[in-house]
């Protein structure tokens, strides 16, 4: 399961309506390799396709491709505003280490 700070729910529905995107409109959140650990996280508004894992929570949709969601099992998404940073930050328990700026990540190996 993958959840959602009251913060980061608050944040994607302003972002959804801002967007005038359409109905079903969700975050999507992906792993792909890259970044400096390795593996790197990718997201953005999108619509959810058949094969899509699927989380709504408060009504808001979170859409993982099934090859990402074995890398972010447990995580938490968070939105940070800060005058240092802002944006949409994951919590990993599938991480070993995280790159200094959160976007990428080493995972833990079997």
């Amino acid at each position: 399961m993958i959840s959602l700070t009251d913060s980061a729910i608050t944040h994607l529905k302003s972002l959804i309506a801002e967007k005038n995107a359409s109905t079903g409109t969700g975050l999507r959140l992906r792993v792909e390799k890259g970044g400096c650990a390795g593996m790197q996280y990718v997201m953005g508004l999108d619509q959810s396709a058949p094969e899509d894992n699927v989380i709504t929570q408060d009504d808001v949709k979170i859409i993982i491709d099934h090859e990402s969601l074995s890398f972010l099992r447990g995580s938490q998404i968070d939105y940070v505003d800060s005058l240092a940073d802002s944006g949409f930050k994951l919590t990993n328990p599938n991480a070993t280490r995280s790159c200094g700026c959160g976007t990428s990540f080493e995972p833990l190996t079997d």
